[in-house]
């Protein structure tokens, strides 16, 4: 089993007094000033991919600008080898672009090294569109346009690729790209852990847990010791976790398993590390393969495809937009009768659990008498609830009432499809719902919905009993293995029919 760090065998680790240390010291060297939260990270990862399909249909558009000046009677009668340069040149660059790796915005790039490659890149597809040229009809016609093609496209996607790099320096700065970890186990493979990502900064790492507090420092190479691992389970730092690092010794079997068993409530992805050599520079660059390539194992919560989270976000975009101008009439008129019906604001806010364990205030018309709304959800509502007035018990009936979270989704915080978002602190009974059910907050590995799977199964409204939360927790999880964008559009598409066919839920 793997010993615990003691002060007289680690000299060369930073110790700090919590008592006596700079709010700054306690910090330790990684935490940033204004913590990001996991969902704004993503969001701002995915904002860098979409620079690719920006320059794809940058490539395109000055392709078929270019070629329609040696074919000006369309490109249907225009004789192929007028038009195949500048498909063969663009087919050639858009690869060139993504194995040039001018996408990745190292941390150690510099943005000369970037225009660079840019000019090697474009002068490259210039000579295998000059090439395909000698083929063309008119030679000559063609060779200008390609000339004119490569020096104005050139210079197009210099000025697009410094904006790129500026944003990314921006977003780097205010820490929406660098991913944030903690660590489980104050030992020898975290301080090697800590070590290679100083020496890296490529990762935050905003603190690490440990059992056994009493033996071990209160800092490692200044890192701070936040608790043990049970007050890991309710700190209010895992929202701006990417990842929990179990650095115990793999040979400890029975303390790592008992370790992964409690990591696994959380939402937060969990991954074992894997010692390998991190004294060779060249060993520590090769590990650096997960979050910022530390050698890493998952062993809990999802890993979520970059690809099928940017078809989620734009699908979340473009038909909640849609949906939100199609309701707006409605949402006026509701807004109108809240007012005319009681005294109050018209929207009731809620702070509920959203991705990662995030608070999250989400927005509802309000359906209660103002000086009776439950802001914590201690008391669920029941059938005839003297709290709810006459346009709540319509619009909650209806659903209606759910319509203000179309601004919850387009501000990021929602999705249309998903778990529904619980109230912090919401009771089952005399119990608080999430310490019913071990596995509550896997629904929290995915943004809350303004639908769901567990709503047309017939799984919405309040949680009677300890059984009903099961069955909820069961049915998000269930989504969260198999969502996808055709299920979303199912579900979307169940939504109404079922809400309509469901007369006996109370809400």
């Amino acid at each position: 089993m793997n010993a615990p760090l003691s002060r007289s065998t680690l000299t060369d680790v930073v110790y700090v007094d919590p008592k006596a240390a700079r709010p700054e010291d306690r910090r330790g060297p990684f935490r940033p000033e204004r913590l990001i939260s996991a969902r704004e990270r993503r969001s701002g990862e995915m904002f860098v991919r979409l620079f690719r399909s920006i320059d794809l249909i940058a490539l395109v558009a000055f392709a078929l600008l270019s070629a329609k000046s040696v074919a000006p009677f369309g490109f249907s009668i225009a004789p192929l080898g007028n038009i195949f340069p500048f498909i063969a040149a663009t087919g050639a660059l858009y690869w060139m672009l993504e194995a040039g790796g001018l996408y990745r915005f190292g941390r150690r790039g510099r943005v000369w090294k970037q225009l660079l490659k840019l000019v090697c890149v474009f002068t490259a597809a210039y000579v295998i569109a000059a090439f395909f040229a000698q083929f063309s009809v008119n030679d000559y016609a063609v060779d200008t346009a390609i000339r004119i093609w490569a020096m104005v496209s050139l210079c197009f996607f210099m000025l697009l690729h410094l904006l790129w790099w500026s944003l990314i320096d921006r977003w780097r700065r205010q820490g929406k790209l660098i991913p944030s970890i903690v660590i489980v186990g104050a030992t020898r493979h975290a301080e090697k852990l800590v070590e290679a990502a100083i020496a890296e900064r490529h990762v935050n790492i905003l603190g690490i847990f440990d059992d056994r507090l009493a033996r071990n420092p209160s800092a490692i190479a200044g890192v701070p010791v936040l608790g043990d691992v049970q007050s890991l389970l309710s700190h209010k730092i895992t929202p701006y976790v990417d990842q929990i690092v179990v650095a115990l010794d793999t040979s400890a079997k029975a303390r790592v398993k008992s370790t992964v068993e409690k990591l696994r409530s959380l939402p937060n992805e969990v991954s074992l590390f894997i010692d390998v050599d991190m004294d060779s520079p060249t060993a520590r660059q090769a590990a650096w393969s997960r979050v910022a390539d530390i050698p890493l194992a998952r062993v809990s919560g999802i890993s979520e495809d970059d690809r099928r989270a940017m078809l989620k976000r734009a699908q979340d975009l473009i038909i909640g937009t849609l949906a939100l101008f199609i309701f707006a009439p409605l949402m006026l008129v509701v807004a109108a009768l809240i007012k005319l019906d009681s005294p109050g604001p018209v929207f009731f806010r809620q702070r509920r659990h959203g991705f990662n364990n995030e608070a999250i205030m989400v927005w509802k018309f309000r359906s209660m008498y103002t000086h009776l709304t439950d802001h914590t959800a201690a008391q669920q509502v029941t059938k005839g609830d003297p709290r709810v007035t006459r346009i709540g018990r319509f619009i909650r009936k209806t659903s209606i009432d759910e319509l203000p979270q179309l601004f919850n989704v387009l501000a990021g915080e929602m999705s249309l499809v998903g778990p529904r978002p619980h109230a912090i602190g919401m009771k089952t009974g005399p119990d608080e719902s999430a310490r019913l059910v071990a596995e509550y907050a896997w629904r929290h590995r995915m943004k809350p919905g303004v639908t769901g799977w567990a709503a047309i199964k017939g799984s919405r409204g309040p949680l009677d009993n300890a059984d009903d939360v099961r069955r909820r927790i069961a049915l998000d999880v269930e989504y969260i293995e198999r969502h996808s964008l055709w299920f979303d559009l199912y579900i979307m598409a169940m939504t109404i029919p079922c809400l309509a066919g469901d007369a006996k839920t109370v809400r």
